[in-house]
Protein backbone atom coordinates (compact mmCIF):
# COMPACT_ATOMS: atom_id res chain seq x y z
CA UNK A 1 0.00 0.00 0.00
CA UNK A 2 1.74 3.25 -1.00
CA UNK A 3 0.75 6.95 0.59
CA UNK A 4 -0.60 9.20 -2.43
CA UNK A 5 -0.67 12.98 -1.87
CA UNK A 6 -3.77 14.46 -4.37
CA UNK A 7 -3.82 17.90 -4.80
CA UNK A 8 -6.75 19.71 -4.77
CA UNK A 9 -10.44 18.34 -5.01
CA UNK A 10 -11.60 18.70 -8.34
CA UNK A 11 -12.95 16.40 -10.59
CA UNK A 12 -10.30 14.82 -12.15
CA UNK A 13 -8.05 14.86 -8.50
CA UNK A 14 -11.25 13.24 -7.40
CA UNK A 15 -11.59 10.83 -9.81
CA UNK A 16 -8.10 9.54 -9.02
CA UNK A 17 -8.30 9.63 -6.11
CA UNK A 18 -11.41 7.11 -5.83
CA UNK A 19 -9.61 4.48 -8.17
CA UNK A 20 -6.37 4.70 -6.37
CA UNK A 21 -8.02 4.03 -2.90
CA UNK A 22 -9.80 1.14 -4.85
CA UNK A 23 -6.55 -0.39 -5.48
CA UNK A 24 -5.36 -0.07 -2.04
CA UNK A 25 -3.40 2.69 -1.84
CA UNK A 26 -3.93 5.54 1.02
CA UNK A 27 -4.93 8.61 -0.49
CA UNK A 28 -5.16 11.92 1.03
CA UNK A 29 -6.59 15.15 -0.85
CA UNK A 30 -5.24 18.74 0.16
CA UNK A 31 -7.86 21.30 -0.92
CA UNK A 32 -7.12 24.89 -0.82
CA UNK A 33 -10.91 25.85 -0.26
CA UNK A 34 -13.19 24.88 2.23
CA UNK A 35 -15.26 22.44 -0.09
CA UNK A 36 -14.65 19.91 -3.06
CA UNK A 37 -15.65 20.27 -6.89
CA UNK A 38 -13.10 23.23 -7.88
CA UNK A 39 -15.02 24.70 -10.55
CA UNK A 40 -18.23 22.61 -10.17
CA UNK A 41 -19.41 25.02 -7.68
CA UNK A 42 -23.41 26.30 -6.58
CA UNK A 43 -24.55 29.53 -5.65
CA UNK A 44 -27.43 29.67 -3.54
CA UNK A 45 -29.72 32.49 -2.52
CA UNK A 46 -33.27 32.77 -0.93
CA UNK A 47 -34.05 29.70 -1.86
CA UNK A 48 -32.62 29.90 -5.66
CA UNK A 49 -29.78 27.83 -6.70
CA UNK A 50 -27.31 27.67 -9.51
CA UNK A 51 -24.61 26.11 -11.14
CA UNK A 52 -21.66 28.22 -10.90
CA UNK A 53 -19.29 25.44 -13.56
CA UNK A 54 -20.71 23.67 -16.33
CA UNK A 55 -24.33 22.93 -16.52
CA UNK A 56 -24.42 20.10 -18.76
CA UNK A 57 -22.61 16.16 -19.18
CA UNK A 58 -22.05 15.11 -22.18
CA UNK A 59 -20.04 11.54 -22.16
CA UNK A 60 -21.38 10.01 -18.94
CA UNK A 61 -19.94 7.51 -19.84
CA UNK A 62 -16.60 8.63 -18.22
CA UNK A 63 -18.54 8.74 -14.72
CA UNK A 64 -20.05 5.37 -15.26
CA UNK A 65 -17.37 3.44 -15.71
CA UNK A 66 -15.52 5.53 -12.43
CA UNK A 67 -18.22 4.01 -10.21
CA UNK A 68 -18.68 1.02 -11.71
CA UNK A 69 -15.08 0.83 -10.95
CA UNK A 70 -15.02 1.93 -7.73
CA UNK A 71 -18.15 0.73 -5.80
CA UNK A 72 -21.05 -1.54 -6.10
CA UNK A 73 -23.60 1.45 -6.62
CA UNK A 74 -23.71 2.38 -10.43
CA UNK A 75 -23.85 6.27 -11.09
CA UNK A 76 -27.50 5.87 -11.54
CA UNK A 77 -28.63 5.03 -7.85
CA UNK A 78 -26.39 7.89 -6.74
CA UNK A 79 -27.87 10.97 -9.12
CA UNK A 80 -30.75 11.16 -11.45
CA UNK A 81 -29.93 11.90 -14.74
CA UNK A 82 -31.81 12.75 -17.50
CA UNK A 83 -31.53 14.09 -21.53
CA UNK A 84 -32.35 17.44 -22.01
CA UNK A 85 -34.88 17.68 -24.85
CA UNK A 86 -34.22 19.63 -27.13
CA UNK A 87 -29.87 19.34 -26.46
CA UNK A 88 -30.02 23.30 -27.80
CA UNK A 89 -32.16 26.61 -29.03
CA UNK A 90 -29.78 28.60 -30.98
CA UNK A 91 -30.95 32.12 -31.72
CA UNK A 92 -29.17 33.58 -34.89
CA UNK A 93 -28.49 37.23 -35.12
CA UNK A 94 -31.10 37.65 -38.45
CA UNK A 95 -34.18 36.55 -36.17
CA UNK A 96 -34.11 33.00 -37.30
CA UNK A 97 -34.08 29.97 -34.63
CA UNK A 98 -33.75 26.25 -34.73
CA UNK A 99 -34.02 23.78 -31.95
CA UNK A 100 -31.83 20.91 -32.28
CA UNK A 101 -32.96 17.39 -30.11
CA UNK A 102 -30.70 15.33 -28.47
CA UNK A 103 -29.04 12.66 -29.94
CA UNK A 104 -31.05 12.38 -32.53
CA UNK A 105 -28.78 12.57 -35.98
CA UNK A 106 -31.92 12.57 -38.63
CA UNK A 107 -33.98 14.82 -35.77
CA UNK A 108 -31.30 17.53 -36.04
CA UNK A 109 -30.95 17.32 -39.55
CA UNK A 110 -34.71 17.87 -39.94
CA UNK A 111 -34.87 20.22 -37.60
CA UNK A 112 -31.95 22.33 -39.60
CA UNK A 113 -33.64 22.10 -42.86
CA UNK A 114 -37.23 22.96 -41.36
CA UNK A 115 -35.68 26.36 -39.90
CA UNK A 116 -32.76 27.25 -42.35
CA UNK A 117 -33.77 26.12 -45.60
CA UNK A 118 -33.66 23.01 -47.49
CA UNK A 119 -29.69 21.78 -47.79
CA UNK A 120 -28.88 22.77 -44.36
CA UNK A 121 -29.63 20.24 -42.32
CA UNK A 122 -27.69 17.57 -45.07
CA UNK A 123 -24.92 20.00 -45.11
CA UNK A 124 -24.53 19.94 -41.10
CA UNK A 125 -25.10 15.76 -41.70
CA UNK A 126 -22.09 16.34 -43.90
CA UNK A 127 -19.64 17.71 -41.55
CA UNK A 128 -21.09 14.98 -38.51
CA UNK A 129 -19.62 12.44 -40.59
CA UNK A 130 -16.19 13.61 -41.39
CA UNK A 131 -16.46 15.00 -37.73
CA UNK A 132 -17.12 11.29 -36.83
CA UNK A 133 -14.33 9.89 -38.96
CA UNK A 134 -11.76 12.10 -37.24
CA UNK A 135 -13.34 10.92 -33.84
CA UNK A 136 -12.23 7.72 -35.07
CA UNK A 137 -9.13 8.28 -35.79
CA UNK A 138 -8.02 10.26 -33.00
CA UNK A 139 -10.45 9.40 -30.04
CA UNK A 140 -8.08 6.73 -28.42
CA UNK A 141 -4.58 8.40 -28.38
CA UNK A 142 -6.12 11.54 -27.77
CA UNK A 143 -8.70 10.79 -24.65
CA UNK A 144 -8.31 7.20 -23.52
CA UNK A 145 -4.46 6.81 -24.06
CA UNK A 146 -1.39 8.54 -21.41
CA UNK A 147 0.35 10.72 -23.91
CA UNK A 148 2.63 8.10 -25.89
CA UNK A 149 6.27 8.37 -26.58
CA UNK A 150 4.85 8.77 -30.32
CA UNK A 151 2.80 11.53 -29.46
CA UNK A 152 3.80 13.76 -32.25
CA UNK A 153 0.80 11.73 -34.16
CA UNK A 154 -1.61 14.27 -32.33
CA UNK A 155 0.51 16.95 -34.32
CA UNK A 156 -1.54 15.92 -37.57
CA UNK A 157 -5.38 16.89 -37.75
CA UNK A 158 -7.34 13.68 -37.67
CA UNK A 159 -10.54 16.16 -39.77
CA UNK A 160 -10.77 15.04 -43.36
CA UNK A 161 -11.61 17.95 -44.78
CA UNK A 162 -13.12 18.46 -47.87
CA UNK A 163 -10.67 19.84 -50.89
CA UNK A 164 -12.04 23.53 -52.21
CA UNK A 165 -11.39 24.54 -55.52
CA UNK A 166 -10.57 28.07 -56.54
CA UNK A 167 -10.15 30.39 -59.08
CA UNK A 168 -7.03 30.95 -60.18
CA UNK A 169 -5.97 29.06 -57.12
CA UNK A 170 -4.78 26.03 -55.90
CA UNK A 171 -7.08 23.42 -53.70
CA UNK A 172 -6.95 24.18 -50.26
CA UNK A 173 -8.61 22.18 -47.40
CA UNK A 174 -9.86 24.02 -44.10
CA UNK A 175 -7.25 23.42 -41.57
CA UNK A 176 -9.48 25.34 -38.85
CA UNK A 177 -12.87 25.78 -37.44
CA UNK A 178 -13.84 28.83 -39.27
CA UNK A 179 -12.73 27.97 -41.98
CA UNK A 180 -14.86 24.53 -42.04
CA UNK A 181 -17.63 27.34 -41.75
CA UNK A 182 -17.07 29.39 -44.75
CA UNK A 183 -16.03 26.42 -47.07
CA UNK A 184 -18.39 23.39 -46.31
CA UNK A 185 -20.87 24.98 -44.30
CA UNK A 186 -21.37 27.99 -46.38
CA UNK A 187 -24.17 28.82 -44.42
CA UNK A 188 -23.61 31.84 -42.19
CA UNK A 189 -25.88 30.49 -39.36
CA UNK A 190 -24.33 27.27 -39.73
CA UNK A 191 -21.40 28.72 -39.44
CA UNK A 192 -22.11 30.35 -36.21
CA UNK A 193 -23.48 27.30 -35.05
CA UNK A 194 -20.23 25.68 -34.94
CA UNK A 195 -18.23 29.08 -33.99
CA UNK A 196 -20.36 29.03 -30.84
CA UNK A 197 -19.27 25.02 -30.24
CA UNK A 198 -15.77 26.42 -29.97
CA UNK A 199 -16.70 29.49 -28.21
CA UNK A 200 -18.03 27.37 -25.49
CA UNK A 201 -15.00 25.74 -24.82
CA UNK A 202 -12.77 28.78 -24.73
CA UNK A 203 -11.59 28.28 -28.32
CA UNK A 204 -10.97 30.55 -31.09
CA UNK A 205 -12.76 29.69 -34.53
CA UNK A 206 -9.68 31.57 -36.24
CA UNK A 207 -7.32 29.39 -34.71
CA UNK A 208 -8.65 26.25 -33.45
CA UNK A 209 -7.77 23.21 -35.42
CA UNK A 210 -10.32 21.52 -37.49
CA UNK A 211 -9.96 18.65 -35.18
CA UNK A 212 -12.23 20.88 -32.55
CA UNK A 213 -15.28 19.27 -35.05
CA UNK A 214 -14.85 16.28 -32.94
CA UNK A 215 -16.46 18.59 -29.84
CA UNK A 216 -20.03 19.09 -31.81
CA UNK A 217 -20.10 15.70 -32.46
CA UNK A 218 -19.55 14.45 -29.15
CA UNK A 219 -22.67 16.37 -27.18
CA UNK A 220 -24.62 15.78 -31.01
CA UNK A 221 -24.26 11.86 -30.72
CA UNK A 222 -23.66 10.88 -27.01
CA UNK A 223 -26.14 13.22 -25.66
CA UNK A 224 -26.33 16.06 -23.61
CA UNK A 225 -27.14 15.34 -19.89
CA UNK A 226 -28.48 16.73 -16.65
CA UNK A 227 -27.90 15.91 -13.32
CA UNK A 228 -31.10 16.83 -11.09
CA UNK A 229 -30.23 18.98 -8.07
CA UNK A 230 -27.31 20.64 -11.02
CA UNK A 231 -23.87 18.90 -11.50
CA UNK A 232 -22.77 20.29 -8.03
CA UNK A 233 -25.10 16.99 -7.32
CA UNK A 234 -22.76 15.02 -9.39
CA UNK A 235 -19.70 16.88 -7.28
CA UNK A 236 -21.24 15.41 -4.20
CA UNK A 237 -21.59 11.76 -5.69
CA UNK A 238 -18.38 11.64 -6.65
CA UNK A 239 -17.03 13.19 -2.71
CA UNK A 240 -19.17 10.80 -1.16
CA UNK A 241 -18.15 7.75 -3.38
CA UNK A 242 -13.87 9.05 -2.23
CA UNK A 243 -15.33 9.06 1.74
CA UNK A 244 -16.69 5.37 1.13
CA UNK A 245 -13.40 4.34 -0.22
CA UNK A 246 -11.69 5.84 2.62
CA UNK A 247 -10.19 8.84 1.10
CA UNK A 248 -9.31 11.44 3.47
CA UNK A 249 -9.77 14.90 2.70
CA UNK A 250 -8.13 18.21 4.02
CA UNK A 251 -10.04 21.19 3.59
CA UNK A 252 -8.72 24.88 4.03
CA UNK A 253 -4.76 23.47 3.24
CA UNK A 254 -3.03 25.19 0.58
CA UNK A 255 0.18 23.23 -0.75
CA UNK A 256 2.90 25.20 -1.16
CA UNK A 257 5.43 23.03 -2.98
CA UNK A 258 5.94 19.58 -3.64
CA UNK A 259 8.63 17.79 -2.03
CA UNK A 260 11.41 16.23 -3.85
CA UNK A 261 13.87 13.46 -2.20
CA UNK A 262 16.07 11.44 -4.09
CA UNK A 263 14.96 13.07 -7.41
CA UNK A 264 11.14 11.93 -6.81
CA UNK A 265 8.25 13.24 -5.46
CA UNK A 266 8.61 12.44 -1.93
CA UNK A 267 5.11 14.46 -0.57
CA UNK A 268 3.95 18.05 0.19
CA UNK A 269 4.65 20.94 2.11
CA UNK A 270 1.60 22.94 3.42
CA UNK A 271 1.64 26.30 3.52
CA UNK A 272 0.97 26.14 7.32
CA UNK A 273 4.83 24.56 7.56
CA UNK A 274 4.17 20.91 7.96
CA UNK A 275 5.10 18.03 5.76
CA UNK A 276 2.96 15.42 4.38
CA UNK A 277 5.35 12.28 3.28
CA UNK A 278 4.35 10.52 -0.21
CA UNK A 279 5.05 7.69 -2.18
CA UNK A 280 3.63 9.06 -5.40
CA UNK A 281 1.86 12.94 -5.59
CA UNK A 282 -1.43 13.70 -8.22
CA UNK A 283 -1.62 17.10 -8.96
CA UNK A 284 -4.89 18.26 -9.66
CA UNK A 285 -4.70 22.27 -9.43
CA UNK A 286 -3.42 24.77 -11.74
CA UNK A 287 0.19 24.05 -11.71
CA UNK A 288 1.11 27.31 -10.60
CA UNK A 289 5.08 28.78 -10.59
CA UNK A 290 6.59 27.20 -7.86
CA UNK A 291 4.70 24.65 -6.71
CA UNK A 292 6.70 21.91 -8.53
CA UNK A 293 10.54 21.69 -7.82
CA UNK A 294 12.00 23.07 -10.98
CA UNK A 295 9.04 22.83 -12.39
CA UNK A 296 9.72 19.69 -13.77
CA UNK A 297 6.38 18.95 -15.49
CA UNK A 298 7.14 18.10 -19.07
CA UNK A 299 8.44 14.24 -19.24
CA UNK A 300 10.87 13.75 -22.19
CA UNK A 301 9.46 11.55 -24.40
CA UNK A 302 5.63 13.42 -23.76
CA UNK A 303 4.42 16.73 -25.06
CA UNK A 304 6.42 19.50 -24.20
CA UNK A 305 2.91 21.96 -24.25
CA UNK A 306 2.86 24.86 -26.47
CA UNK A 307 1.49 28.25 -25.66
CA UNK A 308 -1.71 28.84 -27.26
CA UNK A 309 -1.41 31.19 -30.53
CA UNK A 310 -1.17 34.86 -28.52
CA UNK A 311 -0.18 33.57 -25.64
CA UNK A 312 -1.60 32.16 -22.27
CA UNK A 313 -3.16 35.04 -21.52
CA UNK A 314 -6.20 34.92 -24.16
CA UNK A 315 -7.01 31.41 -22.39
CA UNK A 316 -10.27 33.38 -21.60
CA UNK A 317 -12.71 32.71 -19.29
CA UNK A 318 -16.91 32.94 -17.88
CA UNK A 319 -18.72 35.48 -17.24
CA UNK A 320 -22.23 34.86 -15.58
CA UNK A 321 -25.09 36.97 -14.23
CA UNK A 322 -27.59 34.61 -12.02
CA UNK A 323 -31.19 35.34 -12.22
CA UNK A 324 -33.43 35.25 -9.59
CA UNK A 325 -36.98 35.39 -11.01
CA UNK A 326 -40.87 36.39 -10.28
CA UNK A 327 -42.91 33.88 -12.50
CA UNK A 328 -43.14 30.39 -13.26
CA UNK A 329 -40.84 29.08 -15.99
CA UNK A 330 -42.63 28.05 -19.43
CA UNK A 331 -42.94 24.30 -20.12
CA UNK A 332 -41.97 24.81 -23.41
CA UNK A 333 -38.58 26.56 -22.60
CA UNK A 334 -35.46 24.92 -23.58
CA UNK A 335 -32.79 24.09 -21.05
CA UNK A 336 -30.20 25.72 -22.82
CA UNK A 337 -30.84 28.19 -25.63
CA UNK A 338 -27.72 30.30 -27.32
CA UNK A 339 -28.00 33.51 -28.58
CA UNK A 340 -25.36 34.21 -31.13
CA UNK A 341 -24.00 37.29 -31.51
CA UNK A 342 -24.46 39.91 -34.22
CA UNK A 343 -20.94 39.88 -35.18
CA UNK A 344 -18.39 37.18 -34.64
CA UNK A 345 -15.47 38.64 -35.95
CA UNK A 346 -15.95 41.20 -33.59
CA UNK A 347 -16.63 39.35 -30.97
CA UNK A 348 -13.60 37.23 -31.40
CA UNK A 349 -11.20 39.90 -31.72
CA UNK A 350 -12.46 41.26 -28.12
CA UNK A 351 -12.43 37.93 -26.39
CA UNK A 352 -8.68 36.77 -27.29
CA UNK A 353 -7.68 40.09 -27.23
CA UNK A 354 -8.31 41.10 -23.93
CA UNK A 355 -11.14 43.27 -24.29
CA UNK A 356 -14.61 43.21 -23.66
CA UNK A 357 -17.26 42.32 -26.54
CA UNK A 358 -19.81 44.69 -27.26
CA UNK A 359 -22.57 42.44 -28.10
CA UNK A 360 -21.76 38.16 -27.12
CA UNK A 361 -22.58 35.27 -27.51
CA UNK A 362 -25.03 34.34 -24.37
CA UNK A 363 -26.22 30.73 -23.25
CA UNK A 364 -29.03 30.83 -21.63
CA UNK A 365 -29.51 27.95 -18.86
CA UNK A 366 -33.29 27.71 -17.69
CA UNK A 367 -33.38 24.51 -15.62
CA UNK A 368 -36.98 22.46 -15.15
CA UNK A 369 -35.50 21.82 -11.59
CA UNK A 370 -37.58 22.04 -8.41
CA UNK A 371 -34.16 22.34 -6.45
CA UNK A 372 -33.15 25.32 -8.08
CA UNK A 373 -36.18 27.42 -6.72
CA UNK A 374 -38.48 28.11 -3.79
CA UNK A 375 -41.15 27.01 -5.61
CA UNK A 376 -43.43 27.04 -8.53
CA UNK A 377 -44.02 30.22 -9.09
CA UNK A 378 -40.36 31.74 -9.41
CA UNK A 379 -37.45 30.44 -12.03
CA UNK A 380 -33.55 30.53 -11.64
CA UNK A 381 -31.78 31.12 -14.89
CA UNK A 382 -27.72 31.37 -15.62
CA UNK A 383 -26.50 33.50 -18.06
CA UNK A 384 -23.10 32.75 -19.20
CA UNK A 385 -20.20 34.24 -21.42
CA UNK A 386 -16.87 33.59 -22.89
CA UNK A 387 -14.78 36.32 -21.77
CA UNK A 388 -11.18 37.59 -21.64
CA UNK A 389 -9.42 36.40 -18.61
CA UNK A 390 -9.15 38.55 -15.14
CA UNK A 391 -5.90 40.46 -15.52
CA UNK A 392 -6.20 41.56 -19.06
CA UNK A 393 -9.53 43.14 -18.14
CA UNK A 394 -10.61 44.18 -14.68
CA UNK A 395 -13.07 42.16 -13.96
CA UNK A 396 -13.41 43.85 -10.14
CA UNK A 397 -14.02 47.25 -12.13
CA UNK A 398 -17.78 47.61 -10.65
CA UNK A 399 -18.89 49.49 -13.76
CA UNK A 400 -17.54 47.38 -16.31
CA UNK A 401 -19.03 44.36 -14.13
CA UNK A 402 -22.39 46.04 -14.51
CA UNK A 403 -22.37 47.18 -18.16
CA UNK A 404 -21.35 43.23 -19.01
CA UNK A 405 -24.36 41.99 -16.89
CA UNK A 406 -26.72 44.41 -18.64
CA UNK A 407 -25.39 43.42 -21.93
CA UNK A 408 -25.71 39.20 -21.20
CA UNK A 409 -29.72 40.35 -19.35
CA UNK A 410 -30.43 42.41 -22.93
CA UNK A 411 -29.45 39.10 -25.16
CA UNK A 412 -31.33 37.33 -22.74
CA UNK A 413 -34.54 39.01 -22.79
CA UNK A 414 -34.76 37.69 -26.59
CA UNK A 415 -35.68 33.96 -24.76
CA UNK A 416 -37.25 35.23 -21.37
CA UNK A 417 -39.19 37.51 -22.43
CA UNK A 418 -40.06 40.54 -19.47
CA UNK A 419 -36.72 39.28 -17.93
CA UNK A 420 -36.21 42.38 -16.47
CA UNK A 421 -39.84 43.01 -14.65
CA UNK A 422 -39.47 39.77 -13.29
CA UNK A 423 -36.09 40.06 -11.58
CA UNK A 424 -35.53 39.77 -7.91
CA UNK A 425 -32.11 39.62 -7.72
CA UNK A 426 -28.87 39.57 -9.89
CA UNK A 427 -25.77 38.01 -8.91
CA UNK A 428 -22.52 38.69 -11.11
CA UNK A 429 -19.37 36.36 -11.01
CA UNK A 430 -16.43 36.83 -13.57
CA UNK A 431 -13.31 35.62 -13.92
CA UNK A 432 -11.52 37.50 -10.96
CA UNK A 433 -14.20 34.94 -8.37
CA UNK A 434 -12.62 31.74 -10.82
CA UNK A 435 -9.19 33.15 -10.39
CA UNK A 436 -9.96 33.45 -6.60
CA UNK A 437 -12.14 29.89 -6.29
CA UNK A 438 -9.74 28.13 -8.16
CA UNK A 439 -6.50 29.22 -8.13
CA UNK A 440 -6.26 29.20 -11.87
CA UNK A 441 -4.61 32.24 -13.03
CA UNK A 442 -6.68 35.00 -14.18
CA UNK A 443 -9.72 32.90 -13.83
CA UNK A 444 -9.22 31.10 -16.99
CA UNK A 445 -10.87 27.60 -18.05
CA UNK A 446 -8.94 24.89 -19.93
CA UNK A 447 -10.37 23.56 -23.50
CA UNK A 448 -10.22 19.79 -24.16
CA UNK A 449 -7.02 18.36 -26.06
CA UNK A 450 -7.35 19.13 -29.89
CA UNK A 451 -5.06 17.08 -32.09
CA UNK A 452 -4.01 18.92 -35.48
CA UNK A 453 -1.87 22.54 -35.06
CA UNK A 454 1.24 21.30 -34.80
CA UNK A 455 0.30 20.33 -31.20
CA UNK A 456 -0.52 23.73 -29.70
CA UNK A 457 -3.72 22.72 -28.50
CA UNK A 458 -2.64 19.97 -26.23
CA UNK A 459 -1.77 19.45 -22.29
CA UNK A 460 0.40 18.26 -20.19
CA UNK A 461 1.14 14.44 -20.32
CA UNK A 462 -0.12 12.69 -17.02
CA UNK A 463 3.21 11.45 -16.29
CA UNK A 464 5.92 14.39 -15.28
CA UNK A 465 9.59 14.69 -15.45
CA UNK A 466 9.77 14.29 -11.55
CA UNK A 467 9.40 10.41 -11.17
CA UNK A 468 6.30 9.92 -8.68
CA UNK A 469 4.40 13.17 -9.56
CA UNK A 470 1.43 12.82 -11.84
CA UNK A 471 -0.87 15.47 -13.39
CA UNK A 472 -5.05 15.13 -13.32
CA UNK A 473 -7.58 17.42 -14.27
CA UNK A 474 -8.43 19.80 -16.69
CA UNK A 475 -5.03 22.04 -16.78
CA UNK A 476 -3.62 18.30 -17.90
CA UNK A 477 -4.02 15.57 -20.74
CA UNK A 478 -6.82 15.33 -22.20
CA UNK A 479 -7.53 18.99 -21.28
CA UNK A 480 -10.47 20.37 -19.80
CA UNK A 481 -14.35 19.82 -19.21
CA UNK A 482 -16.06 17.31 -17.14
CA UNK A 483 -15.89 14.09 -18.91
CA UNK A 484 -12.57 15.31 -19.43
CA UNK A 485 -11.26 15.68 -16.10
CA UNK A 486 -12.47 12.06 -15.36
CA UNK A 487 -10.59 11.00 -18.15
CA UNK A 488 -7.16 12.18 -16.41
CA UNK A 489 -8.37 10.50 -13.44
CA UNK A 490 -8.51 7.13 -14.70
CA UNK A 491 -5.29 7.47 -16.35
CA UNK A 492 -3.65 8.44 -13.33
CA UNK A 493 -4.87 6.03 -11.92
CA UNK A 494 -3.83 3.76 -14.40
CA UNK A 495 0.23 4.58 -14.67
CA UNK A 496 0.49 4.93 -10.60
CA UNK A 497 -1.08 1.35 -10.39
CA UNK A 498 0.32 -0.36 -13.70
CA UNK A 499 3.11 2.20 -14.45
CA UNK A 500 4.76 3.07 -17.15
CA UNK A 501 3.39 0.36 -19.18
CA UNK A 502 0.13 1.23 -18.52
CA UNK A 503 -1.70 2.23 -22.26
CA UNK A 504 -5.15 2.95 -21.25
CA UNK A 505 -8.28 1.19 -20.94
CA UNK A 506 -9.01 -1.54 -23.36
Amino acid sequence: MARIAVIGAGMGAMAAAARLAVAGHRVTVYERSETFGGSVGRYTRDGFAFDTGPSLLHLPAVYRDLFVKTGKEPLERCVTMTQVDPASRHLFADGTSVSLPNASRAGVVAALDAALGAGAGDSWGGFLDRARDAWDRSRRPLLEEPLRADWEVLRRDPYPAVRQRRLLRSARLAGTVAEIGAWELTDPRLAALLDGYALSYGLDPLRAPAGAALLPYMEETFGSWYVAGGMRALAQAVYERCLARKVEFTFGAEVAGVVEKDGRAAGVELAAGSVAEADHVVLGAWPRPGLVPGQQLWRDGDVTVQPRPGGAATVPGRFQVLLSLRGARPADAAHRTVVHGPDGAAERAAVFGGRLAERPTVTVIRPDDPSTRPDASHEAVTLTATVAPHGAVDWTDEALRGRCADTLIDAAAAVVPGVRERLLHAEVRTPAESAAETGAEGGSVPAPALAGADGAYLHAGNRTRLPGLYLAGGWSHPGGGLAHAGMSGALVAGLVVEGDGFRGSQ
